[in-house]
């Protein structure tokens, strides 16, 4: 129980964090549509800052992060939504040198849920070993999907989560 209570403790600190926050900001309203006309996909890491690492702005581009900052169907579905309504053109991937993804592996941390729940996951997991190998697979399922309206504008990187500096990965077609 003692960590379901720092939880809830960690929890009211930010919701308080939050308040100061919000208290030192003028009240203003952004337009839903990202005055960059960008959306940005990353891994959920918690080292990399996206905003303080591109030099952004609230209100500028679109970030979707999950494990790996792999090109799911769920990212593609949020990519169409932000192209098709909401405006945005071009598509930036943020991979990341230490990756947590590169440490399991599908068939293992597959395994591992289906012993833990006795439910095999319908998701897949989206391990990798080689993290210029991903960004190049992952820049392919966005300039390939159907649904997008601007898969000519991606680009792929790879963020050192030492040196904080972006590389490009060159993507052929």
């Amino acid at each position: 129980m003692r960590l379901r209570y720092a939880a809830v403790d960690v929890i009211d600190e930010l919701v308080g964090n939050n308040r100061v926050f919000a208290d030192a900001l003028p009240s203003d309203h952004l337009d839903v549509r990202p005055r960059r006309r960008l959306a940005v996909v990353t891994c959920m890491d918690s080292r990399l800052d996206v905003f303080a690492a591109l030099g952004l702005q609230h209100g500028e581009a679109h970030v979707l992060r999950n494990a790996g900052g792999v090109i799911t169907d769920d990212v593609i579905r949020s990519l169409a939504v932000s192209q098709r309504r909401l405006g945005t053109r071009a598509v930036m991937l943020i991979h990341h040198t230490d990756c947590g993804m590169q440490t399991l592996t599908d068939d293992g941390f597959r395994a591992e849920l289906q012993e833990a729940t006795g439910v095999a996951p319908a998701f897949a997991i989206e391990s990798f070993t080689d993290v210029d190998a991903d960004v190049r697979q992952s820049v392919r399922r966005v300039r390939r999907s159907p649904f997008l309206l601007h898969a000519d504008l991606v680009r792929g990187f790879v963020y050192d989560v030492d040196t904080h500096r972006l590389r490009e990965v060159a993507v052929e077609d």
